[in-house]
């Protein structure tokens, strides 16, 4: 070296030797030594330049002193944790901001270290992939279900703008996973089930296998013990076995290979991973001993052309497996995976697996680039997505056609490239924490007031403040990413007009102007309500009767409303006069002229009834029957429905002579015509009377999961479906089963069914259904 080059030198050290003790890991104590340093510089030098490995090595000697008094939980110095983390990624070949990164990685938050010191001595490149690795490391979550997991995979691909952020934690977390036995029982389940959903996931998407595999292996050792162990024995056992096969198979392989005159060529068995097997035992209900494909081969090729050969000289071998061969050469998967894959049937016939790529391929499919996260969330027909589905769709595609050209063989500058790599596909959403340590999904922008709509709407309505982070803020306050979000609430609170000019995500939106409309709605339905009763008293006639309802709903039906209600809050807004409505339903109630006939035909004696008067209990009785004799005249005979089965227009029925009460009618079905039909004598031919205007009782029981708010709902949608209630009663039992006793008033047989839907789109309620009187309430007796 000479002069100036040593000048140069000592005056980038300078910053150093300001604010470190010890510049090589030569020169510190050995009670602060990591247990693996030199391996870690060791595998720097063989593929860095002299000025990285040597930033690498500061970057090492400088978190030694700064975690000096540290120790992990297991007893060990802290320094092996970050000294681990650095030699993963070594192993996968990252640049040196990478490896500084996750030596330090822990620095700012362990110890006094500030960004602004690993800036001044590592460069911003450096601090910030500490930041964002320090910031994912500080994300806490109390429960892991899989839309949670979703979120949390998200928002940390959201908050690394810089993808290596993503490759060092998950180098920490895979040694985190390696010395997992020092935590707590309860941690390490958690940390293992938020590795299986979130970080092996991760990978994944990343391409990085070899990590994923561990990742996966290492958690299900956690979660699952004895499944682990009962594999891991089958699999020990079973070795040598295997080990034999492989051992054939390779050097029949390769005597192969040697007559062709290929060299520089590669064969090697790769077994399964644990949790591969337990997954295709579980998915294909299989045993361990029905699973054949527990190793395959890999050969590394010399050239893409060799790749080729190779497979016609396995195919020469061994018979292929129709639709096993997978060319991933001539069509590389969507994250430039590339390799050919055939199933053969092997020496012992048995399926054999087999790999054949070149060492470039191979390097790829193990450890990947970053462009694998997404893939799979794009494609389909842009026609049919939206227009933010297809803007995060062409990111998509830049991103991974600018990855395709980094990794070109003959760009020079491809690690400059991967180096400034952003992944900016999350701009137009954030993700923070419910006051539960859930993560929640908003659009960049949101409010308070989004949060509160998306958790529920009614926490929405009755919103009156928030908290972030613990603080109190205004409802206008805008979400930033990662911040904790308490609503606070009030019973009596209602939402303003002027929060549709503070939320900003549709959803929330919709949902107040609904609010407004429905409050505005129930305030005219009740007022049109109110007027109309008055204009049907001064004519006579009650709002509230069966034979009112049936004619208000028909009259509602004429004018297109879906519901008595819309009817109502028609006349209320003056859409509709209340005058208009009353003469249809007196023109229904009591058409002109007048004629009532007999049942023989013959025009009654006695006059109508004039609006306002009574009938005698008889005559009414009489006249609401709605059964005639077959082939009689049935004008003077006394006719009425037995109440033991209440029979229903529609029903089949008989008819029976009673001594002084005329004919009673009830239904085939009904349990006392067994003991009639001993007196056949008696026994009467009947038949529904479709002109006359009857109503007619029947008892519904109606089952559910007891709620609040259940006996206002189901008696709702009895009254929407037409049905009249005379009666109800209820009753639950110890495990929350409730039962509705209803004796409600119908036209016939044919509202039943509309009824019986109507009830059962209730929430909880699991059954409803017709009874014979008394038998709902021996059932409820019995259930309680």
């Amino acid at each position: 070296m000479d002069a100036k080059t040593r000048a140069e030198h000592d005056a980038s050290l300078q910053p150093f030797s300001e604010m470190m003790n010890y510049t090589r890991a030569d020169d510190l104590p050995p009670e602060i030594i990591a247990d693996n340093c030199e391996k870690l510089i060791q595998l720097c030098r063989r593929y860095m330049s002299v000025e990285d490995s040597d930033l690498v090595e500061r970057a090492y000697c400088f978190a030694a002193e700064r975690h000096e008094n540290q120790k992990r939980r297991s007893g060990e110095l802290y320094i092996n944790h970050p000294v681990e983390v650095a030699i993963i990624l070594a192993e996968l070949k990252m640049d040196c901001d990478v490896l500084c990164a996750a030596l330090l990685h822990d620095t700012v938050e362990d110890t006094q270290t500030s960004l602004d010191e690993v800036a001044s001595l590592f460069g911003s490149t450096v601090s910030e992939l500490v930041d964002g690795v320090t910031k994912l490391t500080n994300i806490e979550v109390g429960s892991m279900d899989e839309k949670q997991a979703l979120n949390l995979r998200k928002m940390f691909l959201a908050m690394s703008r810089d993808i290596r952020v993503i490759i060092v934690k998950l180098a920490d977390r895979l040694h985190n996973m390696r010395t997992l036995a020092a935590l707590s029982e309860d941690r390490r389940l958690f940390k293992a089930r938020e590795t299986m959903d979130v970080y092996a996931p991760l990978a994944d998407r990343l391409g990085m296998s070899s990590i994923k595999w561990e990742l996966e292996d290492l958690s299900f050792f956690y979660l699952d013990p004895e499944a682990y162990q009962r594999i891991s024995r089958m699999v020990a056992e079973s070795r040598e076995v295997r080990e034999r096969f492989l051992s054939e198979t390779i050097k029949t392989l390769t005597d192969e290979l040697k007559k062709m005159g290929m060299g520089d060529y590669q064969i090697s068995g790769r077994s399964k991973h644990y949790w591969s097997i337990h997954q295709k035992m579980r998915r294909k209900g299989k045993e361990f001993s029905e699973i054949y494909d527990l190793v395959a081969l890999r050969v590394i090729a010399p050239s893409m052309n060799d790749c080729y050969l190779t497979l016609g000289a396995i195919h020469s071998l061994w018979h292929p497996m129709p639709g096993r061969f997978k060319d991933y050469v001539a069509t590389p998967k969507l994250n430039n995976y590339r390799s050919l894959h055939t199933t053969v049937i092997g020496p012992t016939a048995r399926p054999l697996e087999i790999q054949i790529r070149t060492a470039e391929m191979h390097e790829q499919a193990e450890y990947g680039i970053a462009a694998h996260w997404l893939y799979k969330k794009s494609g389909g027909c842009a026609s049919l997505k939206s227009k933010e589905a297809q803007r995060q769709d062409e990111q998509i595609n830049t991103l991974r056609h600018s990855l395709d050209w980094a990794a070109s063989d003959d760009i020079e500058d491809a690690k400059e490239f991967l180096r400034t790599l952003k992944a900016d596909l999350f701009d137009q959403e954030i993700f923070v924490f419910t006051p539960k340590a859930e993560v929640m999904s908003l659009r960049a922008g949101a409010t308070p007031l989004d949060f509160a709509y998306a958790v529920h709407t009614e926490v929405g309505n009755h919103c009156v403040g928030a908290k972030i982070n613990g603080a109190v803020a205004p409802l206008t306050h805008r979400l930033s990413m990662g911040e904790r979000v308490e609503i606070l609430t009030n019973k009596s609170a209602k939402p303003s007009r002027d929060w549709l000019a503070i939320v900003n995500t549709p959803s929330a939106k919709s949902k107040i102007r609904r609010y407004f409309a429905m409050a505005t709605k129930d305030d005219d339905a009740a007022s049109g309500r109110d007027i109309l009763a008055r204009d049907l008293r001064r004519r006579g006639y009650g709002i509230s009767t069966a034979r009112s309802t049936r004619a208000l709903t028909q009259i509602a039906e004429q004018l297109k409303y879906k519901q008595l209600a819309d009817l109502f809050a028609a006349i209320g807004a003056g859409k509709l006069a209340a005058r208009s409505v009353g003469n249809k339903v007196e023109r229904l109630l009591d058409p002109k002229p007048l004629g009532e006939k007999t049942a023989s035909g013959g025009a009654l004696s006695t006059p109508a009834p004039s609006r306002g008067s009574r009938r005698s209990p008889q005559q009414e009785q009489h006249r609401s029957c709605g059964v005639r004799m077959k082939g009689s005249d049935s004008g003077d005979i006394l006719i009425h429905l037995a109440h033991c089965c209440n029979p229903v227009a529609g029903d089949d029925i008989v008819g029976f002579i009673t001594h002084g009460r005329g004919v009673s009618v009830h239904r085939a079905s009904c349990p006392n015509v067994k003991g009639l039909m001993e007196h056949a004598e008696r026994m009467t031919a009947v038949e529904w009377d479709c002109a006359a205007d009857a109503l007619f009782r029947v008892e519904v029981v109606v089952e559910c999961l007891d709620r609040m708010g259940l006996l206002k709902d189901v008696t709702i949608a009895i009254g929407d479906a037409g049905g009249n209630i005379l009666s109800a009663s209820t009753s639950t039992t110890r495990e929350g089963i409730a039962v509705l006793r209803y004796l409600v008033e119908i036209s016939d047989a044919s509202g039943l069914d509309p009824l019986f839907a109507a009830i059962t789109r209730v929430e909880s309620v699991y059954d409803a259904r017709r009874i014979m009187p008394g038998e709902g309430g021996e059932q409820m007796k019995r259930r309680s």
